[in-house]
């Protein structure tokens, strides 16, 4: 039986008070209805969209298999902003790398524009997550009353409110206030092996360390192993060291 989503009360007010700011570079760059989107247009609004949820546009990170579908009409933008946010970068660099409570934090933002409501939606939609996994907490936003009175189907999520009028300073751009790593993948990544291409934890994502590991660690005969090479090779280091010395001093000594 699936858990119900905990009822909760907007406490962040910005994203509901009318912004009374003109021509600002924060307003939406909306097409009018019935207006088709220029090539040009297209590729701005792609653009857009990368940087709203990956927080840039790097071309090793872009899906082209979803742009090619966006470009010809076979899919909205919301469906567009859907399958980056399901796509394997997002779950590679920011579902995994954090907790659930810090990725509905980073995907309430980059969704709805605003921060979350508090604990309540935090713990709400971590529940979700936990139940029903990432692509369920990205429909029930997608799909929620707030996203589509706000975006519609084919408007690009952005940060709402941001400039507040009566406010010398406005709020910081979202992709400032929530890093893409936290503390806790910090924390976390200081108890794993070290990264890298030949590492334990880029074989164990590859699937390729060997199941004899225990917590982390090579077993105990092969840890031997390697501390007996390293004190031999040290031993042999220090004694071409002594060997090298003695033949310095001897030939000093003949000068």
């Amino acid at each position: 039986m699936a858990l119900p989503l905990i009822e909760l009360n907007p406490i962040a007010l910005n994203a509901r008070v009318t912004s009374l700011a003109v021509g600002s570079e924060e307003e939406p760059r909306r097409t009018p209805e019935g207006v088709l989107r220029s090539p040009q247009a297209m590729d701005e609004l792609i653009e857009r969209a990368y940087r709203q949820i990956f927080f840039h546009a790097f071309k090793a990170d872009r899906e082209p298999g979803l742009e090619s579908r966006l470009r010809r009409g076979q899919i909205s933008i919301k469906q567009f902003i859907r399958g980056l946010l399901l796509s394997d970068k997002f779950r590679r660099d920011f579902y995994r790398c954090n907790s659930n409570y810090a990725v509905v934090e980073q995907v309430v933002g980059r969704v709805l524009g605003r921060p979350a409501h508090g604990e309540r939606e935090r713990i709400a939609f971590s529940i979700l997550i936990a139940a029903e996994g990432m692509q369920s907490f990205v429909d029930a936003l997608l799909d929620s009353p707030e996203y589509v009175d706000t975006f519609g189907e084919d408007e690009v999520p952005y940060q709402r409110s941001r400039v507040l009028p009566g406010r010398s300073l406005g709020e910081k751009p979202f992709n400032q206030q929530a890093p893409r790593y936290s503390s806790y993948w910090r924390d976390i990544s200081a108890t794993r092996a070290p990264a890298g291409p030949f590492s334990a934890g880029s074989q164990l994502e590859r699937g390729l360390r060997s199941p004899t590991w225990v917590d982390g660690q090579p077993p105990k005969l092969a840890q031997t192993i390697w501390l007996g090479l390293a004190a031999i090779g040290g031993v042999e280091l220090l004694r071409i060291l002594i060997t090298t010395a003695a033949a310095m001093l001897k030939t000093g000594s003949l000068g």
